[in-house]
């Protein structure tokens, strides 16, 4: 083995765009690897009497030619790039001798030493593409080179390796969605937009543990704080991305959950079209569904709803500005989550209850969902309001009323199976 140290794999990126590739075997090697080649818009065939759903569908989608038998010598003929990775150890070998003849380069995935070639553990972020490959005296540590590919994919992705380079993307602002508050929540692009902020504008339920990690230089502006003036509150913060950005930074505007779920992103995203400023929108996970199934409470399940309907509850039913058909939604069977809803919630349960709802049907109350104050309180429908004084229930809270409340915590409801299961 010592051939390993002494000579160890020169490294390389192949460009297979429009060139033959050939793979040999259709299990779950082959699964793995094909996206990956088929993205290089490599000219790809697969040799297999059988194969993976997934890979069968590749086929069936016409992304890969599919020669259902089994591997015959002449299969690699002008081939750049061959993958062996049946369960026939006998063709493995053939294949590979083949390879060896035409000076095809050729992976083997149940015999490293026999290969011409070694596929490197790798990952992308942002244009950039990693490929690890580690070497010792016993010869090749896969799980090594993936443990090494992931540690640098991850600090490139939430800013914590960086290495000095000319930014090419353009000033202007990211509308970013950063979840239910667990900064664990927010999604890759998210937080690698983060690190690269000059400006970053935050709502209080944002994840604030992440503005923590931004470099000194960074400005970091609580929108709770922004002198208004005669401005209201969400024109002044309209207005202060729209200076930062015709300065020329790049600004973030981190939003607690979904920037378009009841975060008023759309009316920011307008503002900034209508001075000519670029705007990018990263969807966050919703409170509305990651606060429930954070506590234990599917919003759907089956036999129990089929259905989920989000509300917001600011406005209280009786309240002339109310958008929402309350009578509409007491007739429903699936699941209503409630957000923005703690202090009207008494309300919105008598007009529920006095449009039919069950004065018996479940309620769960979230608070802080997804961080380390998570607390749930449970009711029904008939006493949440005094539950909620009682508990000293606060700000932020999602609010769950239907069956599904007690899937977690109770037996499971009666109920007819579903012919098909739902998403998920």
């Amino acid at each position: 083995m010592a051939e390993y140290d002494e000579h160890p794999a020169y490294p390389v990126g192949l460009r297979l765009n429009g060139r033959r590739v050939v793979i040999v075997g259709g299990g779950q090697v082959a699964q793995r690897r094909l996206p990956a080649l088929i993205a290089t818009g490599a000219d790809i065939t697969l040799v297999s009497p059988s194969a993976t759903a997934s890979v069968e569908a590749m086929a069936d989608a016409g992304e890969i030619r599919w020669e259902r038998r089994r591997y015959q010598d002449g299969d690699l003929t002008d081939t750049w790039y061959a993958l062996v990775a049946s369960s026939d150890a006998a063709a493995n070998d053939a294949a590979s001798a083949e390879a060896e003849r035409t000076r095809t380069w050729c992976v083997r995935s149940d015999d490293a030493e026999a290969a011409t070639a070694w596929t490197p553990a790798t990952g992308r972020s942002e244009g950039i593409t990693i490929a690890v490959l580690t070497t010792t005296s016993h010869g090749r540590d896969p799980r090594h080179s993936a443990a090494v590919r992931d540690a640098i994919v991850e600090g490139l992705r939430d800013g914590t390796l960086a290495a000095p380079h000319h930014r090419t993307r353009a000033p202007g602002v990211a509308l970013v969605g950063g979840g239910p508050g667990d900064p664990d929540l927010i999604t890759v692009r998210g937080r690698r937009l983060l690190a690269e902020a000059d400006v970053v504008i935050a709502d209080r339920l944002g994840p604030r543990d992440l503005l923590d990690e931004l470099p000194p230089h960074v400005e970091v502006i609580d929108a709770a704080k922004i002198p208004y003036g005669r401005y209201m509150a969400q024109e002044a913060i309209n207005q202060a991305l729209i200076d930062h950005a015709k300065a020329g930074k790049s600004v973030v505007r981190l939003k607690g959950g979904d920037p378009f779920v009841f975060g008023r992103g759309m009316e920011e995203a307008q503002a900034l079209a209508a001075e000519g400023i670029a705007c990018t929108v990263v969807p966050g996970i919703s409170s509305s569904i990651s606060v429930p199934g954070a506590a234990g409470i599917p919003v759907t399940h089956r036999g129990v709803a089929h259905e989920f309907t989000v509300v917001s509850g600011h406005v209280a039913p009786e309240d002339p500005r109310s958008l929402v058909d309350w009578k509409a939604l007491a007739q429903l069977r699936g699941t209503l989550v409630l957000l923005m809803a703690v202090d009207k919630i008494g309300a919105i349960s008598r007009a529920l209850i006095a449009h039919g709802k069950s004065p018996e049907t479940p309620v769960a109350l979230v608070q802080e969902g997804t961080t380390a104050a998570q607390r749930r309180v449970d009711a029904t429908l008939a006493d949440v309001g005094e539950r909620v004084v009682a508990q000293d229930v606060r700000p932020p809270a999602v609010i769950v009323i239907g069956e599904v409340v007690g899937v977690g915590t109770g037996p499971e409801p009666a109920g007819p199976l579903d012919a098909e299961p739902l998403e998920g």
